[in-house]
């Protein structure tokens, strides 16, 4: 047999056991943890728009975005300007004045998933995201916290 066709045996024969998948690999990374608690389908922010800053893992320069709450629903304009994340039901919690909010967004064209864990206070927010992009050969992970104020509906940017 030639060294060509023997090459080839010994590739077939790995690839066929899933010994090389095994090598090359990384292992998946969760997604962020949100605290247990009795989480209800979410309308305590409806009509909300917060102005965040953020300070991301992967970067050294605070992130800007808009954070929308409508019907139950929930969208990140970065996010949406993105990957067309959409609008998501939210959840919410209330202790004393402060809101609890938990979203998890998927990008439907791509394997993005954004966790959302938040508190509202009055017109003060303050939040923690995680970004997970999940594909075949590597998981990778952004991890975020920031604070933010309500903002009139007219400064912050709709969309959908």
């Amino acid at each position: 047999m030639t060294p060509i066709f023997q090459a080839a045996a010994i590739a077939a024969l790995t690839l066929g056991t899933g010994a090389a998948t095994v090598s090359f690999l990384s292992p998946d990374i969760p997604d962020m943890v949100v605290p247990e608690a009795d989480w209800r389908a979410g309308d305590a922010l409806d009509g909300r728009v917060f102005a965040v800053e953020a300070n991301l893992s992967a970067s050294d320069t605070p992130e800007t975005d808009t954070l929308l709450f409508r019907d139950g629903m929930f969208q990140s304009v970065d996010c949406e300007n993105y990957c067309a994340f959409g609008w998501t039901p939210y959840q919410t919690w209330t202790q004393g004045e402060t809101v609890h909010f938990t979203v998890t967004t998927q990008c439907p064209t791509a394997p993005h998933t954004v966790v959302w864990h938040g508190r509202v206070t009055g017109d003060d927010l303050t939040v923690e995201m995680s970004w997970t992009t999940r594909r075949w050969y590597w998981t990778h992970q952004i991890t975020g916290t920031g604070g933010g104020q309500a903002v009139s509906l007219t400064q912050g940017t709709v969309s959908g």
